[in-house]
């Protein structure tokens, strides 16, 4: 009986123990993605109003710092996420940049972020195909 008891506890912990890891995965960057705009050149304008036009239809705070490099800023609830897009009129990148509340080791983060900067991008890339 005793053998048993210690057995489900180890269980238990191991369970609980892959549960809390479940959602740490590794940082999701975007790396020099084309511009792939329906028009041949847009202008350096055109695409960072493009991407801050995708973020805010996400409900990402999208500041432009200077022409070519915007930093989006994502709250929801207690979680906070900060991206750095950097773009030129030929490609673009989305690069973690900080975040509260989700688990950031220097590696990993919560899987959610990930999401959340894919649907970015996906947007990112819509808004870029309608130029």
């Amino acid at each position: 009986m005793r053998v048993t008891k210690w057995v489900a506890i180890a269980a238990s912990v191991l369970v609980m123990f892959a549960v809390g890891c479940r959602g740490s995965v590794p940082v999701y960057n975007v790396t020099n993605t084309p511009v792939a705009a329906s028009k041949p050149n847009p202008s350096l304008d055109e695409v960072g109003k493009a991407i801050q036009r995708a973020g805010v239809q996400l409900g990402w705070e999208m500041k432009e710092m200077k022409p070519g490099y915007i930093v989006g800023t994502l709250n929801i609830r207690k979680h906070l996420a900060v991206v750095d897009v950097n773009y030129s009129t030929r490609s673009y990148s989305i690069t973690y940049k900080d975040s509260t509340e989700l688990q950031y080791d220097g590696k990993s983060i919560h899987q959610n972020y990930n999401g959340w900067v894919q649907n970015l991008d996906k947007g990112i890339r819509a808004q870029l195909s309608a130029l």
